[in-house]
């Protein structure tokens, strides 16, 4: 693993590991570094506005989504533009999640910054200590704007200390899909999902043929982390990183070990089907029918219809024999204003994040992508429940998110370095399939987590 600077070993530890979100982009050549607005001009170090010169304010919006997430975004920022006339966004693609975090951090905290800025959920914490942005709390207060009207499952992501920080945006969880097909022909109800990690195990070993296999799970680390919430485990310490910087991970406990001991007994039996680390892989096998069920975002599940020549189930993710279910944790990315830009700049960015989340906009975003509405009210649009009703499959993930116990496992950890720490599950879950023991390979990747975090620790001090 290169490190990308040596002079900040901490931000090193941010960006070591380039392994994208269940909401993953996809690749595309990097735009210019944005320019700042033509109509600003700085006076004494201040930047003035297009509001004193009674021009529109404009601002930029880095994001990270390409394609139809892409095209979704230019459609929902036109919108805005021309629904009023004091302010302009300007959409701008900046690579990925990991590219568009580097660029940001040369201009950050200054006012050459993007009013608005995309990043992935584990570079939350990163966030919060960089001194770049405002929380959002200083402007949901300052406007009394109803936080109740979003949903509460996914703000929790992203309140830290009973404050939000960043505004959510495209938010996704994780879900098991399955060929419905394969589980009539070998005997299984269509209908009922497996459960449980036992339950899965069975299906698995009924479901395998000589050309497919019963279960697979991408090999990384968001997955893991789920499979740990639901069942009420915590991955670092420090209640998960909320009450204090994480020093001690957690996730080879009796929690991890269950996972790893679920999916080494499918792979010693031969139903399990490695599909190494790219979603398009793990996705063409399903589609192709060499795999029966498989672990996926929910962003991914509009992808699995259309391209599988057969009907397609969608449950929620398996949980161990002996817990309840606790539910999911948030994934993908949310929205940070910025700090130290204009204060016409931030006023306009909160505008447009107010617009963001109506209704309406909502609707668009879920149905564009597959990403869940951060406004609940948006799934009573009748182009929502029109979607719903010729794909209920779009229904168990949203019914999933809301069945969720809320927690400090399904709130989700905090950790400055969890780009690093998917990369040790990564080589753990590699090193388990290779036959090294659940335990052992657990252990390894926990004393990994706990030095990137000592480190990272040490240096923010």
């Amino acid at each position: 693993m290169k490190k990308m600077i040596k002079s900040s070993l901490f931000w090193m530890l941010i960006l070591a590991v380039a392994i994208l979100t269940a909401c993953t982009n996809s690749d595309s050549k990097d735009k210019d570094e944005p320019k700042t607005n033509d109509t600003s001009s700085e006076t004494e170090g201040t930047k003035t506005d297009g509001a004193a010169t009674g021009e529109k304010v404009s601002i930029e919006f880095w994001h990270a989504m390409s394609g139809t997430g892409q095209e979704s975004i230019d459609a929902i920022v036109k919108g805005f533009n021309e629904s009023q006339d004091k302010y302009e966004v300007k959409a701008e693609f900046q690579g990925s999640y990991e590219e568009s975090l580097t660029k940001l951090r040369g201009v950050g905290g200054t006012k050459d910054a993007p009013a608005i800025t995309q990043v992935f959920e584990v570079g939350t914490k990163y966030m919060i200590d960089s001194g770049y942005i405002e929380p959002m709390q200083k402007f949901i207060d300052e406007d009394n704007y109803d936080l109740s009207q979003l949903e509460g499952n996914i703000l929790n992501y992203y309140r830290v200390d009973g404050e939000l920080y960043s505004m959510p945006f495209n938010s996704s969880t994780p879900v098991m899909i399955y060929n419905k097909d394969a589980f009539k022909a070998a005997g299984l109800d269509p209908d009922k999902a497996p459960e449980t990690f036992a339950e899965v195990i069975d299906a698995a070993a009924k479901l395998k043929t000589d050309e497919m296999y019963g279960f697979s799970m991408l090999t990384y680390g968001w997955f893991f982390e789920q499979l740990v919430a639901t069942q009420g485990g915590l991955y670092v310490n420090e209640d998960n990183g909320r009450s204090g910087d994480a020093t001690e991970a957690l996730f080879n406990g009796p929690e991890g070990l269950n996972v790893f001991r679920f999916l080494d007994t499918m792979n010693k039996a031969g139903t399990f089907g490695n599909f190494g680390t790219n979603w398009d892989d793990i996705r063409s096998a399903f589609a192709t029918g060499k795999v029966a069920m498989y672990m996926d975002s929910s962003a991914g599940v509009a992808g699995a219809i259309k391209n599988a020549p057969f009907d397609v189930g969608v449950a929620y993710i398996p949980h161990a024999d002996e817990v309840k279910r606790n539910g999911v944790v948030i994934g993908g990315a949310s929205l940070w204003m910025s700090k130290g830009i204009a204060e016409e700049d931030q006023e306009a960015a909160w505008e447009f994040m107010k617009y963001m989340t109506t209704p309406e906009v909502q609707a668009k975003w879920h149905l564009d992508t597959g990403y869940f509405a951060i406004n609940p009210a948006a799934y009573e649009e009748q182009n929502v429940k029109d979607k719903w009703a010729e794909f209920p499959q779009f229904k168990v993930t949203v019914d999933q998110l809301q069945d969720t116990v809320p927690g400090l496992a399904t709130q989700g950890a905090l950790i400055s370095v969890f780009p690093e720490s998917r990369q040790q599950i990564v080589t753990a879950l590699e090193e388990l399939y290779q036959g090294k023991g659940p335990q052992e390979v657990l252990d390894k990747a926990a004393e990994g987590t706990n030095r990137a975090m000592e480190i990272a620790n040490k240096t923010k001090k």
